[in-house]
């Protein structure tokens, strides 16, 4: 009867597969891993709607907005930009819809490969992974300058906006740009020994969501109704389809370095198949996105457990500022 309610709860083994794929796991993970990292997202994902929906009664309101959800992950800068730039796609995207809807001319460019959701590229609406196919160009460039504006920013504490300038570098972004480059250089490694018919299967995978046309189903699996009294938009179905991908990726990457320290380990002591794969692993590549040795098994439940353990690790500095007080420790689910 518990197999048959876990089944039941369990419903993106296939997507997580996808997702994982994308994020270097190249062998075929066993159901308890996805079955497990698909609980660990389902956890964030209620603590996030928890949260949300306290925001929302300080205000006196039942409804959480996209406001809510982008403070949740607030100290996270270039996840933040990422997620300016996936709603920015979104406007994009509706506008382009309305000219076509009243006869004008659109033009959004081509469709391409990204990823990271790069200028240019595609990997899901607003050009990044996790939820289906959107098309990218000229109208990003004109779209830059309508940034999202957020209530906690200073700039949103006075009346009159300071007009940006051209050369005006945004930290922010440049930040965000960094990370790109590295998801980018990253993809490279992981794609270059591909053949054609593997890297259309990995273009394939990085539309992966779980929202994505799965809009009810999701609802169900996140617990809206249940978490929260708050209907929502699709804005919102939108956006936690793309966290969602995000922590599938940053749990699947932290797990697979997990897992190559304990092969080299097992390699340099003579562990466990130590001897056997040794030979093998001589001639391995290194990267965490090249193709696997012979023999190279999956990531396992442990190796998921750990990161997610040292996902959760909070800064030495946050926890002395406590010690020596009457303040409660923060015992809540970190969120990445």
């Amino acid at each position: 009867m518990a197999d048959n309610n876990s089944n039941k709860q369990h419903k993106y083994r296939q997507e997580i597969q996808q997702m994982m794929y994308v994020s270097g796991e190249t062998g075929e993970p066993s159901t308890e891993t996805t079955a497990m990292i698909e609980e660990i997202v389902r956890q964030q994902v209620i603590e996030m709607l928890r949260a949300c929906t306290e925001l929302a009664a300080r205000r006196g309101v039942r409804t959480i907005t996209i406001n809510d959800l982008i403070f949740q992950i607030r100290d996270d800068a270039p996840k933040v930009s990422r997620l300016r730039t996936f709603l920015s796609w979104k406007d994009v995207r509706k506008s382009a819809k309305d000219s076509d809807e009243k006869g004008g001319d659109a033009d959004l460019g081509g469709v391409g490969d990204d990823p990271t959701g790069g200028v240019g590229v595609v990997g899901g609406p607003g050009g990044v992974p996790g939820a289906g196919p959107v098309p990218v160009e000229e109208a990003a460039k004109k779209n830059k300058k309508a940034k999202v504006k957020l209530p906690w920013e200073p700039s949103s504490f006075y009346s009159q906006e300071v007009p940006e300038r051209d050369d005006e570098e945004d930290e922010e972004e440049e930040e965000m740009n960094f990370i790109t480059l590295q998801r980018l250089q990253k993809a490279d490694e992981r794609t270059k020994a591909m053949t054609r018919e593997e890297y259309v299967t990995w273009s394939e995978y990085r539309q992966a969501s779980f929202t994505y046309r799965k809009g009810k189903r999701f609802r169900e699996w996140a617990g809206f109704g249940i978490v929260t009294d708050s209907k929502p938009s699709d804005d919102i179905v939108d956006i936690l389809g793309f966290l969602t991908f995000e922590m599938v990726q940053t749990l699947t990457e932290e797990a697979l370095k997990i897992k190559e320290q304990e092969d080299l380990w097992k390699e340099r002591s003579g562990g466990e198949n130590g001897s056997s794969n040794s030979k093998k692993r001589k001639l391995a590549p290194q990267g965490l996105f090249d193709p696997p040795s012979e023999g190279r098994t999956p990531v396992e439940t442990r190796h998921v457990q750990e990161a997610f353990r040292r996902l959760q690790t909070r800064p030495i500095k946050l926890r002395a500022m406590l010690n020596g007080t009457r303040l409660m420790q923060r015992t809540n689910l970190k969120l990445f």
